[in-house]
């Protein structure tokens, strides 16, 4: 299933499903224009849907509907549409669907169907019995347009990057790519296996010799970050690109890592100073992987959770484990999806970031990035003018032994950094971040000393 990084997202279903309510939602969420097609009917035609329907029929309608789709549907910039209940009947636009959108199916039972609309002015929504009869008659259509259901914008969210969370998925795919001590735990085959330990150029041109997989052929990624990282660079250069699927076995890969097609390796000189955007075709998050997890992984992982529900204005945190997973994943995918090129409003996942990859870098890669991110959180809440409560409950972070000297120079050198200025994430209050935001140097340089163990 192609996901709608570059289509349009179209929500289909019977009248009543929500389909208005919930495109309205996902467009503002998402960034992208909306189009209702009841409503851009009726401003073409310059008349309602029953005046429409009164005066012309509903096959004369349904000519205007299918025009009026399928035009939107050509439209060049991906939106979100939502279709009239009846759309679906029209072959040419089941078939456009197919070509331009990935389709979502907004289920609703019948009789809350019936419920919502019965006192409305719809012109098919007049006869109890009728209407059952018109929802038993359309659902195979709606099953057979269909890429994906959804009860509520999250799941949209997450099926349009092809996200899916659920116990005991497993991927397909032609060449796995492994980190060895989650395929010891957590055993997996596909038609060829290769492990690897470090997201290196000298690992990556191994696995272009090794590979023996067609450019039909999809490479899995299974492991956490450094993994899927790898995995992904390695689908984007391996015969100019094939496709490829992340399996995220760490609670870091799962809310964060492993979603928005961010690949690279390390060189000698950083972290992450080679690689390019290739997006997953699928993400495929089982929580029960998480099982094994050591407890330094785990905390590793929060604080990406912590980050992610300060961005949102959520305590996202105090959620249960999958619940709190699907809401990262949702908040992350969602801010991809209106960003997927980290050309605007994506910096803002950097939170706490700047300050994080100075001190692991000052530490020579010792620090683990998760209680890196943690300190990171605390500058950048320190530096809003926040409190920094939530970080040290959750997460209790530990000031490091690092050079302050080689920190501040890894900070200069941050990719945020623009004519010689640090430019950081901040936060008006949770649920509001700001970016590229420019503080005096003395002030950067003091909220990064006060990580540093004296």
């Amino acid at each position: 299933m192609a996901t709608a990084l570059d289509r349009h997202i179209a929500l289909i279903g019977f009248m009543g499903a929500g389909k208005t309510t919930l495109g309205m939602q996902l467009a503002d969420r998402l960034g992208r224009p909306f189009f209702d097609l009841d409503r851009e009917i009726e401003r073409s035609a310059r008349r309602s849907i029953p005046e429409l329907f009164r005066r012309e029929g509903e096959a004369a309608f349904r000519i205007a509907e299918a025009e009026e789709t399928l035009m939107k549907l050509k439209f060049g910039r991906p939106a979100v549409l939502a279709l009239g209940g009846g759309a679906i009947e029209t072959q040419r636009i089941r078939d456009s669907l197919r070509e331009h959108a990935l389709t979502v199916l907004v289920e609703v039972e019948v009789d809350e169907a019936w419920e919502r609309v019965q006192e409305t002015a719809r012109p098919l929504a007049k006869d109890r019995e009728q209407f059952r009869a018109l929802y038993e008659k359309r659902r195979g259509l709606y099953d057979e347009a269909a890429d994906v259901r959804a009860r509520d914008a999250d799941d949209v969210v997450l099926a349009a990057l092809g996200i899916r969370i659920e116990r005991g998925v497993r991927p397909e795919g032609g060449a796995l790519i492994a980190d060895p001590k989650a395929l010891e735990l957590h055993p997996l085959q596909l038609g060829e296996t290769h492990t690897v330990q470090e997201k290196t150029l000298d690992e990556a041109q191994r696995l272009w010799t090794e590979l023996g997989i067609s450019r039909d052929g999809t490479i899995v990624g299974y492991g956490g970050g450094t993994t899927t990282d790898l995995a992904g660079f390695v689908a984007a250069t391996y015969m100019r690109g094939v496709p490829w699927t992340a399996v995220p076995t760490t609670l870091v890969g799962q809310v964060d890592a492993a979603i928005g097609g961010k690949t690279a390796v390390d060189l000698r000189q950083g972290k992450n100073l080679a690689g390019t955007f290739h997006y997953p075709e699928a993400v495929l998050i089982d929580p029960g992987l998480l099982s094994t997890l050591p407890e330094e992984e785990r905390r590793a992982g929060m604080a990406e959770v912590v980050k992610t529900g300060l961005l949102a204005g959520r305590e996202l945190w105090d959620l249960p484990e999958e619940q709190m997973i699907r809401a990262c994943a949702a908040y992350k995918a969602e801010v991809c999806l209106a960003d997927p090129y980290e050309r605007d409003r994506r910096a803002i996942l950097n939170l706490g970031h700047t300050f994080a990859h100075a001190l692991e870098a000052a530490s020579l890669y010792t620090v683990r990035h998760g209680d890196a991110v943690a300190l990171g959180l605390l500058a950048a809440l320190r530096l809003s003018g926040l409190s920094t409560e939530v970080v040290e409950t959750v997460l209790d972070p530990r000031l490091v032994p690092v050079n302050r000297e080689d920190a501040w120079t890894a900070l200069q050198r941050d990719k945020k950094v623009r004519d010689g200025r640090v430019r950081l994430v901040l936060l008006e209050e949770p649920g509001k971040p700001v970016w590229g935001v420019e503080r005096p140097e003395a002030e950067v340089r003091a909220a990064l000393d006060a990580l540093i163990a004296k």
